[in-house]
């Protein structure tokens, strides 16, 4: 069975419990990020934190993003959106245009959309060539492996998404003039390619999932589940990232 066949998209919450689970685990996030900036506890910083959001168009990365941050002072965290190329990024690597961003000790950075459109809507579209895309899954890995030997704490999200769930988003995108300007030509587009990105995807998946830096298959047709799943994730994450160091997650605050 592939991946994404093995997802529940059945999984979901109510508003009653998203709101009692959402603000249990946003909670628990302040806590830990405080703690790897060194703002509390013993005064250490920790390593730095790099979530990595991928997913369909429509999944609710953005929603996603929102309630990760939301609790967070901004001065603690850098979110930072990608979209295709410029012409002068196109004249680098293709990873060039994301060092920039990447956190330092004690920093935590949230990437929309990241390098591996190489191997997604790049391969799909052909806007890189065959040979160039198969070199990126070893680039890629080697570059997170790079990332997380240096102590970087990699947290990687795809939000998936059924074809049904999408079609009902974007109908609802449409016919809404405060958000149709979310949905693009282009949008429409990729769903009649659905088929060649499911299997970008899973490659994808097979391909650079390791053991520093694994893959959250999130279940997406329920924004309130995935919601709460994505913060809990990257707290259960920071927590064994800190352990990794020999940092105390719940050490004495007074």
């Amino acid at each position: 069975m592939s991946r994404l066949a093995e997802v529940d998209l059945s999984l979901r919450l109510s508003k009653a419990e998203e709101k009692k689970e959402l603000k249990a685990a946003q909670k628990r996030l302040v806590h830990l990020r405080l703690l790897l900036g060194g703002l509390i506890g013993p005064s250490e910083i920790g390593p730095p934190l790099l979530v990595l959001f991928e997913g369909w168009d429509a999944s609710g990365k953005g929603g996603a993003i929102k309630r990760l941050t939301e609790r967070l002072d901004p001065r603690h965290v850098r979110v930072r959106s990608f979209a295709a190329p410029t012409y002068d990024e196109k004249r680098h690597h293709f990873l060039w245009r994301f060092w920039p961003v990447l956190p330092g000790w004690g920093g935590m950075a949230v990437l929309d959309r990241t390098w591996y459109g190489r191997v997604l809507v790049e391969r799909v579209e052909g806007f890189a060539t065959e040979e160039a895309w198969r070199r990126a899954y070893a680039e890629i890995v080697d570059l997170e492996t790079t990332l997380a030997a240096e102590g970087t704490v990699v947290v990687k999200f795809w939000l998936h998404l059924s074809p049904e769930e999408q079609l009902r988003r974007f109908e609802s995108r449409r016919d809404d003039p405060y958000r149709a300007w979310k949905l693009t030509d282009e949008d429409w587009r990729n769903r009649e390619k659905r088929a060649a990105y499911e299997e970008a995807v899973e490659e994808m998946l097979q391909r650079t999932d390791t053991a520093v830096a694994p893959w959250h298959v999130i279940a997406a047709d329920d924004k309130r589940w995935a919601r709460v799943a994505v913060v809990r994730a990257v707290c259960e994450a920071i927590e064994a990232g800190l352990r990794a160091h020999g940092i105390d997650t719940d050490p004495p605050l007074g």
